[in-house]
């Protein structure tokens, strides 16, 4: 499993955009040394789903194997 840190960058109707956090903490920086920058851009149609993202809050991703 690789676990990375995302910070919501951008929310409107049901679309989100997450962002690699790079800064803002002690936890972030190590984030930034040991993975990857990039993003997540979703449509996300369940309103409950919605309701979890708030832009500017961080959010951590895990990656499986999906087998």
């Amino acid at each position: 499993m690789v676990r990375a840190k995302f910070k919501c960058a951008f929310k409107e109707g049901n679309s989100v955009r997450l962002e690699a956090v790079i800064s803002g903490s002690e936890e972030n920086e190590q984030f930034w040394k040991y993975t990857p920058f990039g993003q997540i851009q979703m449509s996300v149609d369940n309103e409950k789903a919605q309701e979890q993202f708030e832009e500017g809050k961080e959010y951590y991703v895990d990656f499986t194997l999906a087998e």
